[in-house]
C-alpha cells in the first residue's frame, strides 16, 4: 500500500451567519483545507484542517511543498514513520502553528486510507470502545443578543442536544453572569451548561469568574486565559470553583502531558485538525486516561466521533455549527444527547468536492 499521489485543495466556507467571540471577533468564513491520498491500488484516504479565516494558503502550501515529497512513494500503513518524517521535516519552522496543521490534515488521510483499505470504520480500528457519545451544542454567540442566544439554544435542544456551550468574556464580568443566569433558568437543571471565554482573561479575572460562574451549575469553564500560560492555568484550577477545559490552542503532545502533570486541566480538549492527526491525539487520550482525566474533542465533530467512540475515557462531543455539513454526503446526527460513530469503511466523511469547487480558494 504505497502512496501514489496527493491532491490538495483549499476553500473558503461562508458561514450561515456570523459568528462571535472574545478573540477572533466576528467570523463570517472559514477556510477548509482538504488532503486526498491515492495507494497504488486506487483507495483514497480523506483528511483536512482549517482556520477560522486566515493562514489557509499557507498550510496548503506546506502540504503540497513540503510534505507531499516526504510521503509519495512511502508506505501508507507505516503511519508512525511518517508522521516523524513529516515532523522533522518542517520543524525548524515551526512545532505547531501551520506546520502542525498540515501534518495534521495528512495524518488524518493516512488513517482514512488504512481504514478504508482494510473496511474497518476508525473507531473500530482505533479501539472500540461505544459508537454512542454524548454531545453538545457548542454555541459562538457572545456577541449574540440575548433573545437570539436562547432562540439559538431552542434549536439546539430540539435537534436533540442535551448540553449547551455558551462564550463568555464580555466587555463585563456582570454582563456574562447575567447572561449565564439566564441560560439556565431558560434550559432548567436538567440540561448541562458549559461555558467558554475563548482565553480572554488575566489569571485574576478568570478565578473570580469561575468562582461567580459556580453558582450557575455550569460543567467548566473553557480557556480562561491564554495557553502559554501554564502556571497560570494551575492557579486558576486550584483558586477558581470550575473544571477547566483547555487544549484547543495546544499543539504538541508534550504540551497536553505539561498541562496534565501540572493539573492545569479537568478536561484535556485536543482538536484532531490541529494537535497532529489521529496519531497524536490518540495519545493525548491515553494519556489523560493514565492521568485519570476524561477527554473532551473540539470541532471537526465528524472525525472526532471516532475518536471519542475509541477510548473509554470519553466525556463529550463539542458540535459547531460551521456550515460544512451541507457538503457532507452524511451529516452528523444528533439523538437524545448523543452522535452514534458511522460504520461506514474510514471516518465515512465523504465531501461534495463540485459543490465545493464554487469556493475554491487558489491564492
Amino acid at each position: 500500500m504505497t502512496i501514489a499521489r496527493v491532491k490538495c485543495d483549499h476553500f473558503r466556507i461562508p458561514l450561515p451567519r456570523t459568528l462571535s467571540d472574545s478573540t477572533h471577533g466576528e467570523i463570517t468564513h472559514f477556510e477548509l483545507i482538504t488532503v486526498r491520498l491515492t495507494d497504488a491500488h486506487g483507495v483514497e484516504g480523506l483528511g483536512y484542517t482549517y482556520t477560522v479565516g486566515a493562514g489557509g494558503g499557507a498550510i496548503r502550501a506546506l502540504i503540497e511543498r513540503d510534505l507531499t515529497p516526504l510521503i509519495v512513494g512511502q508506505p501508507a500503513g507505516r503511519i508512525e514513520m511518517l508522521w516523524k518524517r513529516m515532523w522533522w521535516g518542517v520543524h525548524y519552522v515551526g512545532r505547531g502553528g501551520l506546520a502542525i496543521h498540515a501534518i495534521s490534515a495528512v495524518d488524518i488521510a493516512l488513517w482514512d486510507l488504512k481504514a478504508r483499505a482494510l473496511g474497518q470504520p476508525l473507531w473500530r480500528l482505533l479501539g472500540g470502545h461505544d459508537p454512542l457519545v454524548p454531545a453538545y451544542a457548542g454555541g459562538i454567540d457572545l456577541q449574540f443578543t440575548l433573545d437570539d442566544l436562547l432562540r439559538q439554544t431552542d434549536a439546539n435542544l430540539a435537534a436533540g442536544f442535551r448540553a449547551i456551550k455558551m462564550k463568555v468574556g464580555r466587555p463585563t464580568l456582570g454582563e456574562d453572569l447575567e447572561r449565564v443566569a439566564a441560560m439556565r433558568a431558560h434550559i432548567g437543571p436538567g440540561i448541562t451548561l458549559m461555558t467558554d471565554a475563548n482565553m480572554r482573561w488575566r489569571v485574576d479575572e478568570a478565578i473570580r469568574a469561575s468562582r461567580a460562574l459556580a453558582q450557575h451549575d455550569v460543567l467548566w469553564l473553557e480557556e480562561p486565559t491564554i495557553p502559554d500560560d501554564l502556571p497560570g492555568h494551575v492557579r486558576i484550577a486550584r483558586e477558581g470553583s470550575l473544571p477547566i477545559a483547555a487544549g484547543e490552542n495546544l499543539r504538541t503532545l508534550h504540551e497536553f502531558m505539561r498541562y496534565m502533570d501540572a493539573g492545569a486541566v479537568d478536561f484535556p480538549e485536543p482538536d484532531v485538525s490541529n494537535c497532529g492527526g489521529v496519531t497524536v491525539w490518540m495519545k493525548v487520550a491515553h494519556a489523560a486516561e493514565a492521568h485519570n482525566l476524561p477527554v473532551t474533542s473540539h470541532g471537526v465533530h465528524d472525525l472526532h466521533v471516532h475518536l471519542l467512540a475509541a477510548v473509554p475515557n470519553a466525556s463529550y462531543l463539542e458540535v459547531h455549527g460551521f456550515g460544512l455539513e451541507r457538503f457532507i454526503e452524511h451529516p452528523l446526527v444528533i439523538q437524545d444527547g448523543a452522535a452514534t460513530a458511522p460504520e461506514r469503511p474510514g471516518h465515512g466523511v465523504n465531501l461534495d468536492f463540485d459543490g465545493l469547487e464554487a469556493l475554491r480558494d487558489e491564492g
